[in-house]
């Protein structure tokens, strides 16, 4: 365009000009520039959408633990609540089952003391053979 000729080649026949024009080239790199910016801006923000989706679902992900956690708050604390008064429960029946003890222990000394519970105890199983050769004789 706006070469001109100084009257030599450069090897291939073609003139070699003195003058070249950059502004087609210029613009042909610009224009490869803006569209590598375009697609870079493109590539950004569907980056940052997928990166909006990624934590859109971890949000929902945090608020499902949310509401697991508190569930099981909850229920810890109703069987924490039960155990107590299971402890309780159990508590109160270890003292009956003491104060039955110590009373069965005056029971048998006031009745003659361990001899006369062992007396008792076989001629109770001397009545059971009794009656089982009753029975089946």
């Amino acid at each position: 365009m706006f070469s001109t000729s100084s009257g030599r080649n450069n090897g291939n026949g073609q003139p070699y000009s003195t003058i070249r024009d950059y502004s087609d080239s210029e613009s042909d790199v610009d224009d490869v520039e803006d569209d590598f910016i375009q697609r870079e801006i493109r590539q950004q923000r569907l980056m940052m959408k997928q990166q909006d989706e990624g934590l859109e679902m971890l949000g929902q992900s945090a608020e499902r633990l949310s509401k697991i956690s508190m569930g099981i708050h909850e229920e810890l604390g109703h069987q924490n609540k039960m155990l107590n008064e299971m402890e309780e429960d159990l508590d109160t029946a270890a003292t009956n089952l003491s104060m039955v003890t110590i009373k069965t222990k005056e029971l048998i000394q006031k009745s003659g003391g361990k001899r006369n519970f062992i007396i008792i105890v076989i001629l109770s199983l001397v009545v059971v053979v009794l009656l089982f050769l009753i029975l089946y004789s």
